[in-house]
């Protein structure tokens, strides 16, 4: 209901358009609209008595009703075209093909005044405005872009991620190499970057690498989502699951991307990824100092003017990628890493379920929120990574043994036995592999004594079979008390009358 008999009162009491427009809630324009027709109707304070709003509303704003001679669109099929975004139909494009057909219909602004009517039969939607620095509207588009390796000629698609914020319109948008978790952060640090500042409140789609669990009401956040989030000091409102209204002004930027900035790029062949970000920032830039339709102000001017002020301060150092997993502590107190390596935390949380934090430099394990293990992430050969402080009293002493200390000590019991233990060192593609063995040696020097092991050692040398197993089978076996084999003396030979020795013939001679 217009606010028309609370105008007119006004004026007559001597108030300035100005001050009746503060007073009623409603733009000065409109004021003077309402106060124009109401002169045009010969209407002045007080009202006549018979005269109701209703009576007032027809009298000030009749209504226009088409003709029957004139033909009217039918109104669901254009509704159904503008909602179809696959080939971003527009409002002006429905008319003009209608017009073609129609010569005599209504003019491009009657058809726009009479959709809108058309739409207020519809579902009621709440029209959204925000504040500078309020919030962040973030996407990917529909369309994509291309790019070619040229060295095998082989064509990519990239994603194109959208920033919009909800003040100004300023847009930011990226391709990537696609949706997964590392391009949608990196995609947000960058926007993050470009504006100078994050928003109070970032509002994604419910798009799987940021949002775990979709709900309206309790999302879950990926961890890394959520960590980028507290890094940069903003809230993740994500959408409610198919409500593009959640959203409009990102859906409107996306569109707006796709028409002024994917669409100029089509024909042209981009032969690197960073090749077609630079073209696509270039195409951004000609559409945020683009003034609006019909004013004299763009996106830039709105967001250095008044948005960016508002924006929250960027931290020191941008955000470092680093991705979340659940990790099961293994029996020997190590857990396993993305790339198959192991790391180890303290001893006392064997079997426990806990969280891994993996970034390009360290590996951090936390249990409950707190940091209980950390490392230098290894990108060598090497698969376990220990750190002597997690490990039980009995086993940090083991780990103190290295190679030369071992072929020391085997050759402490004997020459044999070091020879052996430097040979089953080197059978191992790392000598680490070796040292249960050599630790088994001593064990069995403990139970038999360094004699035997010796002997075993040379049977096993002798017959190349290098090995603790094969050690411990010559002692169970007694094979250490036997001959070597080809070492056995030949027998004497046998007592006979015509078996004649040295003896014989230095007899003969004398």
């Amino acid at each position: 209901m217009r606010k028309t008999t609370e105008v007119l009162r006004l004026r007559a009491a001597g108030m300035s358009a100005r001050e009746i427009a503060r007073a009623v809630g409603v733009a000065r324009s409109t004021v003077a609209e309402y106060l124009r027709r109401a002169d045009a109707a010969g209407l002045c304070w007080p009202l006549p008595e018979d005269l109701d709003e209703e009576a007032l509303e027809a009298l000030l704003f009749p209504k226009v009703e088409p003709t029957a001679e004139r033909p009217v669109p039918d109104w669901a099929d254009v509704h159904k075209q503008l909602r179809s975004r696959r080939h971003h139909v527009t409002l002006r494009l429905v008319w003009l093909e209608w017009r073609a057909q129609h010569p005599d219909g209504f003019g491009y602004s009657q058809f726009c005044e009479h959709y809108r009517r058309f739409l207020t039969t519809l579902d009621v939607v709440m029209r959204l405005s925000y504040a500078p620095g309020e919030r962040l509207f973030v996407d990917f588009s529909g369309d994509k872009a291309t790019w070619c390796d040229p060295e095998t000629g082989e064509v990519h698609e990239a994603d194109v991620f959208v920033a919009v914020l909800g003040f100004s319109g300023m847009l930011y948008v990226e391709a990537t190499r696609g949706q997964d978790l590392s391009s949608f952060v990196g995609a947000h640090v960058h926007a993050f970057a470009a504006f100078g500042g994050a928003a109070e409140v970032t509002v994604p789609d419910n798009l799987k690498a940021g949002v775990t669990t979709a709900c309206f009401y309790e999302p879950e956040l990926n961890p890394t989502y959520g960590e980028l989030a507290a890094h940069y000091n903003t809230i993740v409102l994500p959408t409610r699951v198919r409500r593009p209204r959640d959203k409009a002004a990102v859906e409107a930027g996306v569109l707006t991307v796709e028409r002024w900035v994917l669409a100029p790029l089509r024909n042209r062949r981009f032969f690197s990824l960073a090749e077609l970000n630079e073209a696509i920032a270039a195409e951004v830039d000609k559409l945020n100092t683009r003034p609006f339709r019909g004013e004299m102000t763009s996106r830039k001017d709105l967001f250095c003017e008044l948005e960016r002020p508002a924006l929250r301060a960027l931290p020191e150092r941008a955000y470092e990628f680093a991705e979340w997993k659940k990790v099961t502590v293994s029996i020997d107190y190590h857990v396993q890493s993305p790339d198959k390596k192991f790391y180890s935390v303290p001893y006392q949380l064997v079997r426990q379920r806990l969280e891994m934090r993996v970034s390009a430099t360290t590996i951090e394990v936390f249990r409950s929120g707190r940091r209980v293990a950390s490392h230098v992430r290894e990108h060598g050969r090497r698969r376990y990574i220990t750190d002597p402080a997690h490990m039980p009293a009995s086993h940090r002493s083991h780990a103190e043994w290295t190679p030369s200390r071992l072929i020391s000590w085997g050759q402490s019991v004997s020459n044999e036995t070091g020879t052996f233990v430097e040979q089953l060192l080197e059978s191992r593609p790392h000598p680490e592999h070796a040292y249960r063995a050599c630790l088994g040696l001593m064990s069995l020097a403990r139970r038999h004594g360094d004699e035997r092991l010796s002997l075993a050692c040379r049977r096993a040398l002798s017959i190349r079979s290098i090995s603790y197993t094969s050690v411990k089978s010559i002692l169970a076996e007694g094979l250490d008390r036997l001959p070597l084999p080809g070492a056995e003396q030949a027998p004497p030979p046998p007592v006979h009358e015509n078996l004649r020795g040295a003896d014989y013939f230095a007899e003969r001679e004398a």
